[in-house]
Formats: C-alpha cells, sequence, structure tokens
C-alpha cells in the first residue's frame, strides 16, 4: 500500500520560513507544520493547498505517494 510522503521540510527552509511562521500563513499550530513534515500527521486537502500557496509551488510538489 503506498504511504504519503511529503517534501515540506525542504521546501519550507527553501522559502525561508520557521515552522512558527509557515504555521501562522496557513492559520495552524507550529505543532501541526512538525507532525506534517515528521509524516504523523497527513494534513487535509484543503490545508495541503493552503501550505503549498504560501510556498508558492503545487501540491505535488510537496506531497507524494510512495510505493512499499
Amino acid at each position: 500500500m503506498a504511504e504519503l510522503h511529503n517534501t515540506l521540510k525542504e521546501r519550507r527552509i527553501q522559502m525561508e520560513f520557521t515552522q512558527a511562521s509557515l504555521a501562522e500563513a496557513v492559520g495552524v499550530s507550529c505543532k501541526t507544520i512538525n507532525t506534517i513534515e515528521n509524516h504523523v500527521f497527513a494534513p487535509l486537502t484543503l490545508l495541503a493547498m493552503q501550505i503549498a500557496k504560501v510556498l508558492d509551488v503545487t501540491v505535488h510538489d510537496i506531497f507524494y505517494l510512495k510505493d512499499d
């Protein structure tokens, strides 16, 4: 079964956001950004789209499926 993976941390750092500043920009807690980056939490579509918009990339640039 495929698992959701992401490049959020790399993209966030590239765009010079801290976890706190990205969290504030999309209206969630810093903990939420941390759990997404560490593959503990898979965001809802709306949140994934908001994150992508703030980072000026597509959702597919950040989130991808990885097969076992």
